[in-house]
């Protein structure tokens, strides 16, 4: 029950903020926007880093060693996260909603405001990054860490606030009215929760050496995520500063709070029952 919760859950958080530019399109600044998706980006770059990595490494050294035991590979697995989404983003396939919607305050109100991406290709682009996010999900529970999963899709959760109002913002703006807007928020919302139920799917039961290479992947795409939507704001003279600090105050309060539930032994490493699966296929002798 905990996996449809979650799905639930994401499908609101994805839903319900992209279509709020329908109704307060001129409620919604520019630089509140901007400020949400540096609080975001900071506690998704503190779960890759100090959540989703170290948990990699753990999950590879109980698989007994084998391929994915190997340090080169666990890192290559990363790398090839991050260089997937660096390579969409080549393609046009990326976050370009981002670096975008800052424009738009003086455009709100407009029929149409001039974009180098197609709202659908900037649909696409989204999904094909919230699949990343579903994947992550998905091999977090498989881990049966109860605390490392909800931590993790805690992450993801608030950064997809952020996403989804860019997203509504950026769709009001484009040609097709109001219901080639939902259908692109429609493909959104969907993405993490399919590739959540597949991946979980998928990666229930399956080797821990290849749990630990998911797991490192998503890492990279959390870290490509986390940068590209900040570095636009950072490299502005006029908001650089302040993107700084938001991004660097929410990866400390994150930061501390992980201090404090380490300490208090609640992200111990036990293998948790998730939805009746125990992950570590350990029995204890109840004799």
């Amino acid at each position: 029950m905990e996996i449809f919760y979650l799905v639930l859950l994401i499908a609101v958080v994805s839903l319900g903020p992209g279509l709020l530019p329908q109704v307060f399109v001129n409620r919604i600044s520019s630089r509140g926007l901007a400020d949400l998706t540096g609080f975001a980006s900071g506690l998704l770059l503190v779960s890759a880093l100090v959540v989703v990595v170290p948990e990699g490494f753990h999950t590879a050294a109980e698989s007994g060693g084998g391929f994915a035991f190997d340090p080169v590979v666990l890192g290559l697995a990363g790398l090839a996260g991050f260089s997937l989404l660096l390579a969409l983003e080549g393609l046009g396939i990326g976050h370009a909603v981002h670096e975008e919607h800052h424009d738009h305050e003086s455009g709100h109100g407009h029929e149409h405001v001039h974009h180098p991406y197609s709202s659908g290709v900037v649909a696409l682009g989204l999904s094909v990054h919230a699949l990343a996010d579903g994947l992550a999900i998905g091999a977090a529970a498989t881990s049966g860490e109860t605390s490392f999963s909800l931590l993790v899709a805690f992450a993801v959760i608030v950064h997809r606030v952020p996403a989804a109002l860019s997203l509504g913002i950026f769709l009001l703006h484009q040609p097709g009215g109001r219901r080639a807007a939902i259908k692109g928020l429609l493909l959104f919302t969907l993405a993490t929760p399919v590739a959540l139920v597949l991946s979980y799917l998928v990666l229930d039961g399956a080797d821990k050496s290849v749990l630990a290479l998911v797991l490192l992947f998503s890492a990279g795409t959390f870290v490509y995520v986390a940068t590209v939507d900040t570095l636009p704001a950072i490299h502005n003279p006029t908001t650089g500063r302040r993107s700084v600090r938001n991004v660097l105050s929410s990866a400390a309060a994150f930061s501390i709070l992980l201090i404090v539930l380490n300490s208090a032994g609640i992200l111990e490493h036990g293998h948790h029952e998730i939805d009746g699966h125990h992950d570590d296929g350990h029995v204890e002798d109840s004799r």
